[in-house]
């Protein structure tokens, strides 16, 4: 028995519809697997705090030195180890900044970027200044902005004295957001 015209154009609808499912089916899951690549570093980006926990917070109160190591009335050069480091680090998980002992407890402690573009400042103690070499920014020796194109004065970080020792709490990097910088940006603002 052959199959009605009929019959016949109703399998190969049937089949050219199949076929039409099927390719749909595929781009489709292409589709699904290209997004989900694309998307996971954004989901893990956006879920890292939350995944992290109190491992997300690296703020540990390190040692700079003893309070001798820097005399009154004084800004030196100081470094410390950041506890945040990886195999790999080397020689950069040594971290400069600059100390400034204004008098008995009382410190100041400063990154070494310009808050600029970041390149390394110097203390000049003749002249009471810090001078970034790339762009010719100024700071005063309290930290705040003297001239050039930084927008604003050196970032601070936190310190305390313990056991006749100067500590700097580190692991982040210094921004606007720290306790020492919102001080200093409450005092600049009142004074």
């Amino acid at each position: 028995m052959s199959a009605t015209p009929s019959t016949a154009k109703e399998i190969q609808n049937q089949a050219e519809i199949s076929r039409r499912d099927l390719l749909a089916k595929v781009g489709l899951f292409v589709n699904a697997v290209a997004v989900a690549i694309l998307a996971t570093p954004v989901v893990g980006y956006l879920l890292s705090p939350i995944l992290r926990g109190n491992r997300g917070e690296y703020k540990h109160w390190v040692p700079l030195g003893e309070l001798h190591d820097f005399p009154e009335g004084q800004t030196r050069l100081a470094s410390f180890e950041n506890p945040v480091k990886g195999v790999s680090d080397g020689e950069t998980d040594s971290t400069p900044c600059w100390v400034r002992h204004i008098q008995g407890d009382q410190f100041q402690v400063f990154a070494i970027n310009c808050a600029h573009l970041g390149c390394p400042v110097r203390w000049f103690a003749q002249s009471r200044l810090f001078m970034c070499p790339c762009h010719g920014g100024a700071y005063y020796q309290d930290g705040s902005r003297a001239s050039g194109p930084p927008p604003r004065g050196l970032f601070q970080y936190e310190y305390k004295i313990e056991n006749g020792r100067l500590l700097i709490k580190a692991g982040q990097l210094p921004t606007l957001s720290t306790t020492a910088s919102l001080n200093r940006r409450r005092n600049e603002c009142s004074g």
